[in-house]
């Protein structure tokens, strides 16, 4: 079993093993500590890497955002701060991933973030301008399909939902259900397998 078998789980059962290591996303140079027991722990993995690259920041109306299943917090961390005006929510279901997110925040200087565990949107009362997910596919089908639709009651009008996910891991699937949920959905990349789709709230 890999390390990330554990990654979606509330207390991951792992010897810790630290490790701290660079990395550039949205212009800036950031620093991640990661450790056992989270996901993707040695690099930002390729999928929120095109992720956070293909938002449509644009078009997202004033209001706070939500990183949903933030890990060590690499997506939140490096949109806010990116974009340092913006409030960002950032929430998993994993204590120790969230510990991780909140040194890595401290450690990259950013204040803008509101770091919490969510078991999906249970901890969560707000709306959104902007909700971003890279699901725990290995949580199974029904958890990113409760990440997904979940989503609808947690936007403001005119709010964006961005996913990535593979194709092989179910990026048609995910596509069908926020068509079906919020009446459109873009696929905003195609990337090595990875589709990162978008849905806006009408």
């Amino acid at each position: 079993m890999t390390d990330n078998s554990f990654y979606y789980s509330k207390n991951p059962d792992v010897e810790s093993k630290p490790i701290t290591w660079d990395f550039s996303l949205l212009g800036n140079n950031l620093t991640f500590t990661s450790d056992n027991g989270v996901f993707s722990k040695h690099t930002v993995d390729y999928g929120s890497r095109v992720l956070v690259k293909n938002i449509n920041y644009g078009i997202i109306p004033d209001g706070k955002l939500l990183d949903m299943g933030t890990g060590y917090g690499p997506i939140g961390i490096s949109i806010a701060k990116a974009f340092p005006e913006r409030q960002i929510d950032m929430v998993d279901v994993n204590e120790l991933a969230l510990e991780l997110a909140k040194k890595n925040a401290a450690d990259n200087q950013v204040k803008n973030v509101h770091i919490f565990e969510s078991n999906i949107y249970e901890a969560i009362s707000e709306k959104y301008a902007a909700i971003f997910t890279n699901p725990p596919v290995r949580a199974g089908k029904k958890v990113v399909d409760e990440m997904i639709s979940g989503a609808v009651d947690h936007l403001i009008d005119d709010g964006t939902l961005t996913v990535v996910l593979q194709k092989k891991q179910g990026a048609p699937s995910a596509k069908k259900l926020m068509t079906e949920l919020f009446g459109n959905c873009k696929i905003l990349k195609r990337d090595k397998g990875y589709y990162i789709l978008q849905s806006v709230k009408k």
